[in-house]
């Protein structure tokens, strides 16, 4: 293969791989101002042992609904729905008979022990976006809103918490990143304090999912 037949398939392969460069480029489509996203996450949060939500339960898996509406100045507003499925610190029941969240369970007397706890948190999300005009965008962000606790027996049964339902502050930071048109990936980690009965609970998430926007 002489020198002139070499040069000429180095140039096709670099024509074609800017070719094909530019058309994965253009089946990205950026979102705008006035653009809502809908969003699904999977996450994995845990409790620190300090607070009474933190005495009892550890960590565990949950799923977070997500709606973003992208506004001017690299900002975003939106709305958040996470449901945690938190394990029990001490299945065995012995830590449950020292004051927590929840009524005192005498394992003499009671049934089941409590086995999970379940939090589900409704808020308002507020984002501080960067680099909105590249294919990853990064965020930071600041949230707040009401929580509601419920405790799973193991036999069944639900308990509801002494002093009902708490509230939250939260702080995250994130980046989407837009694979095909206006898809992205998201992937985020969250901070909440958890106000309860006079308590605060600290709750550490990971988060990871899509995103969408939709056209008009």
């Amino acid at each position: 293969m002489d020198r002139s037949t070499r040069l000429a398939i180095l140039a096709s392969l670099v024509t074609l791989g800017l070719w094909a460069g530019s058309a994965a480029a253009s089946t990205i489509v950026l979102p705008r101002a006035g653009q809502v996203g809908f969003g699904i996450q999977g996450q994995y949060g845990t409790l620190l042992s300090t607070g009474d939500l933190g005495k009892e339960f550890g960590s565990g898996a949950g799923l977070v609904v997500k709606v973003r509406y992208r506004m001017r100045f690299e900002r975003a507003i939106g709305l958040t729905f996470d449901v945690q499925q938190l394990d029990a610190r001490d299945p065995a029941g012995n830590s449950h008979l020292e004051g927590g969240a929840f009524d005192t369970l005498e394992t003499s007397s009671q049934p089941g022990l409590r086995d999970r706890l379940k939090m589900v948190t409704a808020g308002v999300e507020f984002y501080q976006l960067f680099d909105t005009r590249e294919r990853t965008t990064k965020m930071l962000s600041v949230s707040g809103g009401l929580v509601q606790l419920s405790a799973h027996l193991t036999d069944g049964e639900t308990q509801y918490p002494i002093a009902g339902d708490g509230v939250f502050l939260g702080a995250g930071a994130g980046v989407e990143r837009f694979f095909f048109r206006s898809w992205a990936l998201d992937l985020s980690s969250k901070y909440m304090m958890i106000v309860h009965d006079g308590t605060i609970n600290h709750d550490f998430q990971l988060q990871l999912g899509l995103m969408f926007y939709a056209a008009y």
